[in-house]
């Protein structure tokens, strides 16, 4: 009876043992792509300028890619090890939660469902974007509360479909929803004359305008109907890489902050007296080793992709078709939300 007991109380903790190594593996995202030598980020389709485009020789670029590629500087070092798994919304959350991808990068507005059902957890903020519309000119509409029984092009199963049925309701209007799958079967709708505005975030919005065939004709009309911060996912089941893509996106906005750019890392980190910079850019202190990586992993993100406002006049502002003025996206002593808990 007692070596009965003995091999049951033996097997129990066999299986406990196997069990807990199994969820420890499956919690080691960071181990994981170190032994792939690739992270998996999840972007969007490749046809929002600004944010994710892919070109015709396969190159990838916008600030979700760039964010990914920050996240695989700071990790492997090299910011090319990267596979981009492009995504529409409807698929997007329940590929990360099955562990097709370890990160999305892609426009993902936090909801609470989508927290606490989903499982999934938002890493901060890297863009404070807003919904609107995109309308003809011809149309004669000069606001949103013109739009009673309009047909709008928006992407289904999206949070900005509720959005709509939400402020339509609260201000007594009506609309037909046209739904489409795709940001490009939306914007093939909006020129085609299927509805008569699009329905979006204001860097969505920007970046359609460009893409019309007479971009002058377009107008982006004045009311935001809601906030949508956009931030990068993970699974809930691995805080220690939380961490690692929280930090990677504080990273260039401290640099922003400090003037630190992505010519000059080496420079400031050698040279630079502030403690702020020297601990940023793994010069004292050992801040990467309690993330599981280098100490020089911010220096590497920073030299992948730069600073916060590099990254945001590339893609989204002065440099690109964009366009984008900052505003919230300003750092804070510039009146905008942008900020990065201390380094310490």
């Amino acid at each position: 009876m007692l070596k009965s007991i003995q091999k049951l109380a033996f097997g129990v903790v066999t299986v406990f043992a196997v069990v807990g190594s199994a969820n420890a593996q499956k919690g080691d995202t960071v181990g994981a792509i170190k032994a792939r030598g690739q992270l998996n980020c999840g972007v969007s389709t490749g046809v929002q300028t600004g944010m994710s485009t892919l070109d015709a020789n396969g190159k990838w670029a916008g600030f979700e890619v760039d964010f990914c590629r920050g996240v695989a500087a700071a990790i492997l070092g090299d910011p090319d090890k990267v596979k981009y798994v492009p995504l529409e919304i409807k698929t997007a959350f329940t590929t990360l939660q099955s562990g097709g991808i370890d990160l999305l990068a892609r426009t993902a507005t936090e909801t609470f469902l989508r927290n606490v059902e989903m499982n999934l957890t938002w890493a901060g903020t890297y863009l404070y974007d807003s919904q609107g519309f995109l309308a003809r000119k011809s149309l004669g509409v000069n606001s949103a509360l013109e739009l009673d029984g309009a047909s709008i092009c928006v992407s289904a199963g999206s949070n900005y479909e509720q959005n709509l049925s939400d402020y339509f309701r609260n201000n007594k209007l009506s609309f037909t929803p046209v739904a489409a799958n795709s940001r490009d079967q939306n914007e093939k709708n909006l020129i085609e004359g299927r509805c008569d505005v699009y329905a979006n975030v204001l860097s969505a919005l920007a970046a359609a305008r460009t893409k019309m065939p007479n971009p002058d004709e377009w107008v982006v009309l004045p009311e935001m109907i809601s906030m949508e911060p956009i931030g990068p996912v993970v699974r809930q089941d691995d805080y220690r890489f939380r961490d690692v893509v929280v930090w990677v996106l504080n990273a260039p906005i401290a640099a922003e902050e400090y003037g630190v750019t992505s010519k000059n890392t080496v420079e400031m980190r050698d040279a630079s007296p502030a403690p702020e910079v020297q601990r940023l850019l793994g010069k004292t202190g050992d801040f990467g080793a309690k993330l599981g990586l280098d100490n020089d992993w911010a220096l590497n993100t920073i030299q992948a992709v730069g600073n916060y406002g590099e990254m945001f006049s590339r893609h989204l502002g002065d440099e690109s078709p964009v366009k984008l003025e900052r505003r919230l996206n300003g750092l804070w002593k510039d009146g905008g939300l942008m900020h990065t808990p201390l380094i310490r």
